[in-house]
């Protein structure tokens, strides 16, 4: 069992009753088609963070699907999604005993008027309950220190380059060995890794865990790209429920070409379990 694995808080938000629940909470508008303002306050450089509209997208899936969980999520992102209102379209593609799969896309509107597709999503959703307990497997968890150890946006005697909105939300403590980027001396490493929570110590459920692959710093800024690196395309897979704690973190980037790099995220939970992973595309913005 990790040491240090609570943070301080003076009253928690529990699943279903936080921010995070109320802004990925869609309103269906008729079968399959879902209402929603997306707020500001999950923002990156005026974008609204990749993850977090997994989690908008997420919940639509599970309402118009008979099972409840996302096991596989795949997104690509066409245009950015900007904060206000926007409108989710769910399909049924197959439904069966164990899995169902659905595909979702995220629609705003321009200045004219006209629906503008966001991202688009094709998704497998079971029972992360029904599932056996064996696991066999040479995954480890990342070694991270303590989380008193490790630094948040609230350490820096200076704003962070690239804070945003969503740093108020988040309970991120980033492992001492990847922030050479904040301090202006970048370890030329593609390495990511952080103690992750909601900043009201809401526990971690399985949207969440769509947040927790895309909300750390980019690995790039450990490469020496700073600025926005926007994602094209994300894959997640959920592979069990998290237990209650913080979560740990860790991303990696062995290839960095064309002006494109991937990022292999793990999740694990306060019970040393891997309960999520992702791989994204991603654009760096070379000088």
């Amino acid at each position: 069992m990790p040491e240090a694995a609570s943070a301080p808080s003076s009253s928690r938000a529990v699943i279903g009753d936080s921010e995070f629940d109320r802004d990925t909470a869609v309103t269906r508008r008729e079968p399959g088609v879902y209402d929603i303002d997306l707020s500001a306050g999950w923002t990156i450089f005026g974008a609204v963070n990749g993850g977090f509209l997994l989690a908008v997208l997420g919940r639509a899936l599970a309402d118009a699907l008979p099972h409840p969980d996302p096991f596989a999520v795949s997104a690509h992102y066409l245009t950015a999604s900007r904060p206000g209102p926007a409108l989710v379209r769910t399909e049924v593609v197959r439904t069966g005993r164990t899995l169902s799969t659905g595909q979702a896309s995220l629609f705003q509107y321009d200045d004219e008027g006209n629906e503008v597709e966001r991202i688009r999503v094709l998704a497998s959703y079971g029972d992360l309950a029904d599932l056996p307990d064996d696991v066999r497997t040479t995954a480890a968890p990342p070694a991270i220190p303590p989380l008193e150890q490790c630094f948040g946006a609230d350490d820096a005697p200076a704003p962070v380059p690239g804070g945003s909105a969503i740093a108020d939300r988040l309970m991120l403590k980033l492992d001492p060995s990847t922030l050479g980027w904040a301090l202006g001396a970048p370890s030329g490493k593609g390495e990511m890794r952080a103690w992750f929570g909601l900043a009201d110590g809401r526990d971690a459920d399985p949207f969440s865990l769509l947040l927790a692959v895309d909300a750390l710093p980019p690995t790039a800024f450990e490469i020496g790209i700073a600025g926005w690196v926007p994602t094209v395309e994300l894959t997640v897979h959920v592979r069990r429920r998290p237990a209650p704690g913080p979560l740990r973190v860790s991303i990696t980037t062995r290839n960095l070409a064309g002006g494109f790099l991937e990022e292999d995220a793990e999740v694990w939970d306060a019970e040393d379990r891997l309960v999520a992973q992702s791989r994204q595309l991603a654009r760096a913005r070379l000088a």
